[in-house]
């Protein structure tokens, strides 16, 4: 089965439900190192990225659309993020409403790439970086969908014992240490949604 513009619309309602299960979960994690709403954000990303799929005509319509709707709907530093990283997954799925399931682990190497070009961020300085990178390089060696899901799981595992040097909780210094980055947690969450419809 190919990756289709429905399955692509399906993805996005799944990312949206996840994300509204996990809004409070994120938010009290964001609330030990940040300022307490990135489930809010992704929640609210999630949900408008998931209406502006729904009726599209090709694959990168709908990515492009999806990145629009979320830079829209969150103000906090995520909605560039995922904008970016959305519009470089549009630029890979191509204006093909369908691409072969084999290619589908390219998203996450797109996504990844243009988190880290956005962001400026390097795996270490507890971000989403540290979840995205490593499924990036599970998906570059050809990993299966469940070893890039585990790669950015231990990526994000991994981000408790780092301290932040890089966005809102680099001011806590070393109390930062114990308490893994909200924004990795998330990113393994979008990932984990991708392995389900995807792998």
């Amino acid at each position: 089965m190919d990756f289709t513009t429905e399955t692509c619309t399906q993805l996005f309602q799944a990312l949206a439900i996840r994300m509204a299960a996990e809004r409070d979960a994120l938010c009290a994690l964001d609330g030990l190192i940040g300022d307490a709403d990135h489930g809010i954000a992704m929640e609210q990303g999630m949900q408008a990225a998931a209406a502006a799929v729904a009726t599209l005509p090709t694959l990168q319509d709908q990515f492009n659309a999806a990145a629009k709707a979320f830079l829209n709907a969150v103000g906090a530093s995520s909605g560039p993020l995922y904008a970016t990283a959305l519009m470089r997954a549009a630029k890979t799925a191509g204006p093909r409403a369908a691409m072969p399931r084999a290619e589908t682990p390219g998203l996450i190497i797109a996504m990844a790439e243009g988190i880290a070009h956005r962001g400026k961020a390097e795996p270490g300085q507890k971000t989403m970086i540290d979840a995205w990178y490593p499924a990036a390089e599970a998906a570059k060696s050809g990993a299966s969908w469940p070893d890039i899901v585990a790669a950015a799981q231990a990526g994000a595992d991994g981000t408790a014992q780092m301290q932040a040097t890089l966005g809102r909780a680099a001011r806590l210094g070393a109390r930062s240490l114990g308490h893994k980055d909200p924004g990795a947690v998330s990113a393994c969450v979008i990932i984990e949604e991708c392995a389900k419809i995807l792998g």
